[in-house]
């Protein structure tokens, strides 16, 4: 995700939003996009550097005249980088979360997952201790050392 934080920042900004907006089906210059967007020619160059240099639009250089297009390619590759981190955020066979906690020896932290922050609840039961094994599993992955597997603690009997 590092590489692309350069087109991300660049995306962050509803001019340049706008500016990819006319792009999109028409190749104009820098005074075009100026007049359209009722905004400076000076704006409009600063605002189509920081879009190079993202990689996100091309310069064409016509005589006079710089026209811009939309780099289709290295947007395509930014929506395909998105949809991968999406569809692996939360992977079905453990929880990076707590995989990294005890990395960072958080164990405090790992303890209180299941009660506050489970990556995936609508698989458990109300409590953690209520939880199968099973469902314990396909939530957060390995279940030695999980919190929802250690016994419930025994009341003293009065």
């Amino acid at each position: 995700m590092k590489e692309h934080l350069a087109a991300f920042k660049a995306l962050s900004d509803i001019t340049r939003l706008r500016i990819l907006e006319l792009l999109e089906n028409n190749k104009l210059c820098g005074k075009a996009l100026a007049s359209r967007l009722k905004i400076s020619e000076a704006a409009i160059s600063q605002h189509m550097q920081i879009l190079k240099d993202a990689g996100i639009v091309e310069a064409c250089k016509s005589g006079y005249w710089i026209h811009y297009t939309i780099n289709r390619q290295a947007l395509q590759h930014l929506a395909d980088t998105l949809r991968t981190a999406a569809k692996n955020s939360c992977p079905a066979d453990h929880c990076r979360r707590i995989i990294a906690m005890k990395t960072q020896n958080r164990k405090k932290e790992v303890n209180d997952m299941c009660q506050c922050c489970c990556e995936k609840p609508e698989q458990l039961k109300t409590e953690p201790a209520e939880c199968t094994p099973e469902q314990i599993r396909a939530c957060h992955g390995d279940t030695q050392d999980h919190p929802c597997m250690k016994p419930p603690k025994k009341e003293s009997p009065d």
